[in-house]
């Protein structure tokens, strides 16, 4: 799965605060990402967070890496 800084991660089930979109802080083996409804930030592994991902929100400027 093909995912970038600063793109939006739209899950499955929802944060605790009802939000369901994540923004991406740090990719490589781990992901850093911030919740967009209370700021929370969770770092996980890639292979778990991929299979709870419904859909990816690609960045406005892409970045290159």
């Amino acid at each position: 799965m093909d995912i970038r800084l600063q793109d939006i991660l739209v899950m499955k089930k929802p944060h605790p605060c009802g939000e369901k979109q994540w923004l991406v802080l740090r990719t490589g083996a781990d992901l850093r990402i911030r919740c967009l409804g209370c700021g929370h930030e969770v770092m996980a592994p890639r292979f778990k967070l991929e299979k709870n991902i419904r859909s990816v929100i690609p960045s406005e400027n892409p970045s290159t890496e």
